[in-house]
């Protein structure tokens, strides 16, 4: 047997959204946030003499205050305190004498001792909560991702659609290319290789490729999405398996069913035929001439009775290989039902009542198809009604350019929620387990219906009798 080659889902390195995509453009790196605060301190100096020059104040420490808190909030701490430094230094050369390191009187040196200590715990406290902002922030999108992912991989059930997104959520979450094989062990340098495993079960692995250094909470959410990922692959193969085996054993059951069903339905019409050819054979002679001619037409009924479960499988391997040839003519309707009922009437058990209006225009459809889904039909009919009870054929013209042929025998019905299912193959409703039959009848009639281009369908009589209604409808020649 051929290997089957492994199969990987990739996903390359894609452009952020628009929001993602500013705010990496306009975020600062590690490198340039101390310049950054720095420049603020520059901006808050020209302020400062700017206010000196137009005042002639030198209560400048609140000035000096604001590239502390900018860079704390912005920065981040490391930078505020640089900015508070920086300030104080700039700050102590503002005061007078303006341009020398020495104070002017106490008060200066008090007011410069409050500054720095106040810089310091503004700066501390403020880039404690940007910091704890940041982090709670990271935290909710981690969980908010995982969440989607998990929903989304618990509402999937095919491998490859789990396999394709968990790349994708990889790639998005690491800005870089990403991809998930089922083959272990795939070794790829310079990435991420983390194998998909659940329990003991190895399903492949997934690799990424990060475009810049990952924080902790995006390193440890791509990991817990490779083993979500793992998990629902797991649940996918597990949900495939369990469903090829029901279907496996529903097949099984299928075929036993239909192997006794065939059998039975192959050996009642030929075991008769047997008994009477036989009989004839030995002991013709001795027989009165009614009961030879009694035992002649047992033969010929199942042999007709046989012919027709013949053509029945041969018509629906037809049907499901779509090689039935449609010859569409018009025909004359009330002959084929003539002759379908002449066909299929077991003599002195059912009475067969046909009604036909004079004025019945020709139908438009295949006279040999629409015959044996005819038939069909009547013979389950005539199988479920009462010995002596009448089955009914009346043909009419209805609205719209159609004729309906409308079959009701007397039997015990069908359930509701089992009138769809009675053109299923195979299918038989549970009060007509005892019946002999295969349950192709119903389901090659609505196969040759349609594909005349005819409908049926099927309901419980809405008269006083108890029934099943069959009605099979036909184009009629304009």
């Amino acid at each position: 047997m051929p290997r089957v080659p492994p199969r990987t889902t990739a996903v390359p390195a894609r452009p952020a959204g628009l929001r993602r995509e500013l705010a990496l453009k306009f975020r600062v790196t590690s490198a340039w946030r101390y310049p950054a605060a720095v420049g603020f301190v520059v901006t808050a100096t020209l302020v400062a003499d700017i206010f000196y020059r137009m005042t002639g104040s030198s209560r400048l420490s609140m000035i000096f205050l604001l590239p502390v808190l900018l860079s704390a909030f912005l920065l981040g701490s490391g930078p505020a305190y640089v900015a508070g430094a920086v300030s104080f230094g700039t700050y102590l050369f503002l005061v007078d004498p303006r341009y020398e390191l020495s104070f002017g009187s106490p008060e200066d040196f008090n007011t410069l001792f409050v500054f720095s200590v106040v810089a310091g715990l503004t700066g501390l406290l403020a880039g404690r909560m940007r910091d704890e902002a940041a982090r709670s922030r990271s935290r909710a999108e981690a969980t908010e991702a995982l969440l989607d992912a998990t929903r989304e991989f618990s509402d999937a059930s095919d491998e490859t659609f789990i396999r394709e997104r968990l790349a994708q959520r990889l790639s998005s979450l690491v800005h870089g290319p990403a991809f998930v094989s089922d083959e272990p062990g795939v070794e790829k340098p310079g990435w991420r290789v983390r194998p998909l495993a659940a329990g003991e079960s190895e399903l492949g692995c997934a690799a990424w490729s990060p475009a810049r250094g990952l924080s902790s909470d995006e390193a440890a959410l791509a990991e817990v999405l490779v083993d979500t990922g793992a998990a629902a692959v797991a649940r996918a193969r597990l949900a495939a398996g369990k469903t090829e085996a029901e279907t496996r054993a529903r097949t099984e059951d299928l075929r036993n069913a239909l192997l006794s069903s065939i059998s039975h339905d192959l050996r009642t019409p030929l075991a008769a035929i047997l008994a009477s050819a036989s009989s004839l054979h030995q002991f013709g002679e001795q027989f009165a001439p009614d009961v030879r001619q009694d035992l002649a037409a047992t033969i010929q009924e199942e042999a007709q009775r046989l012919d027709t479960f013949v053509a029945n499988l041969l018509n629906m391997t037809r049907l499901e290989a779509g090689g039935l040839a449609v010859q569409r003519a018009a025909f004359n309707l009330p002959e084929v039902i003539a002759r379908t009922v002449e066909r299929r009437t077991t003599a002195g058990r059912h009475p067969v009542l046909v009604s036909t209006p004079p004025d019945l225009p020709e139908a438009l459809g295949d006279p040999v198809l629409f015959e044996q889904a005819l038939g069909n039909v009547l013979e389950n009919a005539l199988r479920y009604t009462p010995a002596g009870s009448p089955v009914l054929i009346a043909a009419a013209t209805e609205r719209g350019g159609q004729l309906c042929v409308n079959v009701k025998d007397e039997g015990p019905g069908v359930p509701p929620e089992d009138i769809e299912r009675i053109f299923v193959k195979f299918f038989r409703s549970p009060g007509t387990a005892r019946k002999p039959g295969t349950g192709l009848g119903l389901s090659i009639a609505r196969g040759l219906m349609e594909a005349m281009g005819g409908q049926i369908e099927a309901r419980n009589r809405q008269d006083d009798t108890a029934g099943l209604s069959v009605t099979m409808r036909l184009e009629a020649c304009p």
